[in-house]
C-alpha cells in the first residue's frame, strides 16, 4: 500500500484532500479522531507520516499543534496550502427549513458563522471532524441534521448540498504541515524554508536582537508564534518560520542563534510551498 499517512479526520475531510494532493504515490490512509491520536500513530509506528493543520488565514494559528509537534520531537518535512470550501449538506429530499441543527468541526462553524446567523432556527453543535459528521448523518439516517463539510464528503456519503460556499470569507486557506518522527534529508539546494523554536532570556531587547540576526543573515520571517513555557510561569518560547534563498544563510543563522538563545531547536527544513 505504500507509505502510511495519518490524518485528523476520515475520508472526505480536508486533511484527506491534502494527503491526496501532497502524496503522489499510492498511500494507506490512517484515520485519527484527534491531533493527539495522529501523533500517537507516528510515535507507535502505526503511521509513517502525518498531515496536520497548523494555521488558517481567517481563524489564525492552531496553537496546541505547535506544542504537540515540538514536545514529541516530530519533524516538519513539508507543507501544503489548501483552499477551504464549506458546504451545508443533509439527507436527500430535505430543504433548509427542515434543518434543526448543524454539526461540524469548531473551526468550520467559526468560518461559516455569518451564514449561520441568517438561519436562526438552526442550532450549532461542535463535532470532531467535518466528514465524520457527514458520515454519521448517512449511517444514522438523521433527518433535520446538517453537516458543514467539503463537497467530496457529500459525494462519498450520498448527501445533498443545500447551500454551497457558505464560508464567510471566500479566500479561505489553511496551511498544513507534513510531519514524521525523523527528518527527511533532501538536497540542500532544495531547502528554502525552516521552522525553528527558541527561548530568549528576560533581558530587554533580546527578541529584537534575535530578529536582527535573522535579517542580517538574509532570512525572511514569515511567521512568529509565542507559547508559554509550562514549567516556568511568564516565560515564553517562540516558534518561527523563515524562508531564504541560500541554505548557507540559514546555516550561518543557526550557528549564531544556537549561541544567543536558550533551547534552540530546528523543527524542520523543507521546501516552501508558496515559492
Amino acid at each position: 500500500m505504500g507509505v502510511r499517512v495519518a490524518i485528523q479526520g476520515i475520508k472526505g475531510s480536508n486533511h484527506h484532500q491534502v494527503a491526496d494532493a501532497y502524496f503522489k504515490e499510492v498511500f494507506e490512509l490512517v484515520e485519527c479522531l484527534s491531533f493527539h491520536g495522529l501523533v500517537d500513530t507516528l510515535l507507535s509506528k502505526e503511521a509513517d507520516q502525518g498531515v496536520m493543520a497548523l494555521e488558517n488565514s481567517i481563524a489564525g494559528s492552531i496553537i496546541p499543534n505547535y506544542a504537540l509537534v515540538q514536545s514529541n520531537n516530530l519533524h516538519v518535512i513539508g507543507e501544503y496550502y489548501h483552499q477551504i470550501h464549506h458546504h451545508l449538506m443533509a439527507l436527500k429530499g430535505q430543504n433548509i427549513k427542515d434543518i434543526r441543527e448543524v454539526r461540524s468541526h469548531p473551526m468550520a462553524l467559526l468560518q461559516c458563522r455569518e451564514y449561520l446567523k441568517t438561519q436562526s432556527h438552526i442550532r450549532m453543535i461542535e463535532d470532531v471532524d467535518t466528514a465524520q459528521t457527514a458520515r454519521q448523518i448517512q449511517e444514522g439516517k438523521l433527518k433535520g441534521v446538517a453537516a458543514i463539510a467539503p463537497k467530496i464528503a457529500a459525494e462519498m456519503y450520498e448527501l445533498e448540498i443545500l447551500e454551497s460556499e457558505i464560508q464567510t470569507i471566500k479566500n479561505n486557506a489553511t496551511r498544513f504541515i507534513i510531519i514524521k518522527t525523523k527528518n527527511t534529508v533532501i538536497p540542500l539546494e532544495e531547502i528554502n524554508k525552516a521552522s525553528i523554536r527558541f527561548i530568549t532570556d528576560h533581558k530587554r531587547g533580546s527578541l529584537a536582537t534575535v530578529l536582527n540576526v535573522m535579517s542580517d543573515c538574509n532570512l525572511n520571517l514569515t511567521k512568529i508564534q509565542s507559547l508559554p513555557v509550562i514549567e516556568t510561569p511568564w516565560k515564553y518560547s517562540f516558534f518561527v518560520d523563515i524562508t531564504f534563498e541560500a541554505y548557507e544563510n540559514f546555516s550561518k543563522a543557526k550557528s549564531l542563534l544556537s549561541i544567543m538563545t536558550e533551547e534552540f531547536q530546528v523543527i524542520g527544513e523543507y521546501k516552501n510551498a508558496r515559492s
